[in-house]
């Protein structure tokens, strides 16, 4: 068996935004501290339960990337897509309504929102 890479621009970009996904769940997966951190979170007394659950969240995202990566159908495009444009969704409105009108919120937002614009236009054929 042998790796598929896409052939067509369009694609192309839907499989790196997926990928991209994927290394970032890969992260969380493997750092869960590190990104409670660059969350904002106050690392203090966190019990085995809740890097559990952070690395869990992260095996999604990784499930997430690597499936339209490994099996490359429209439908797990637009699954990993409509995900991410979710997250992005509630970034959104934290900002509005938390008041998270942060650096930071702000730059995981436009994250989250790049890298679900690039599997939902491609199966949506805008690009």
């Amino acid at each position: 068996m042998e790796f598929y890479f896409p052939t067509e621009l369009n694609e192309q970009i839907a499989f790196v935004g997926c990928a991209v996904t994927a290394l970032i769940g890969l992260l969380v997966f493997l750092l869960p501290g590190a990104c409670l951190r660059l969350s904002s979170f106050q690392i203090g007394e966190i019990k085995p339960e809740g890097y559990g659950s952070v690395r869990a969240a992260g095996a999604r995202y990784i499930g997430l990337g690597v499936l339209p990566v490994l099996l490359a159908q429209d439908w797990f495009y637009m699954a990993t897509g409509v995900v991410l444009a979710l997250g992005a969704a509630g970034r959104l409105v934290s900002i509005f309504v938390d008041r998270g009108t942060t650096p930071q919120n702000i730059a995981f937002f436009l994250l989250e929102g790049v890298l679900s614009a690039a599997p939902l236009a491609y199966v949506f054929g805008y690009i």
